[in-house]
């Protein structure tokens, strides 16, 4: 059986993307965060979700290029869980590895910019 792993968001940077640069090139990490609304509707709360967010090669230069706190982003990627072990206990966390980022703000979309 087949199996699929792919994640599609819109959201908002919550801070500048750090860049890194290993053997392979350039690595941006970078957080969105995405709202829901929830409950009945007479009480209704947004909740925020953070996203961490890799993106390597080609995809890093453009993040670090034109990607800002603030910035509103279609972003598609997969998931990679990963685990470390600290003071005896399994941690883990999950990150979004980038695929292809579409620029949402006007002034991206006045340049043409879109990746994948």
């Amino acid at each position: 059986m087949a199996s699929l792993n792919k994640v599609f968001i819109i959201g908002k940077l919550g801070a500048d993307p750090k860049i890194t640069t290993t053997g392979g090139g350039k690595v941006a990490n970078f957080s969105i965060a995405t709202n829901d609304v929830t409950g009945p509707k007479e009480a209704r709360k947004e909740v925020t979700d953070w996203h961490s967010i890799t993106a390597w090669g080609n995809l890093a230069e453009l993040a670090e290029k034109y990607l800002r706190k603030g910035s509103s982003i279609h972003l598609e990627g997969k998931l990679k869980t990963e685990s470390w072990e600290k003071d005896g206990i399994k941690q883990y966390s999950v990150r979004i590895v980038a695929e292809s980022i579409q620029f949402l703000d006007s002034k991206s979309k006045e340049e043409g910019v879109a990746a994948e």
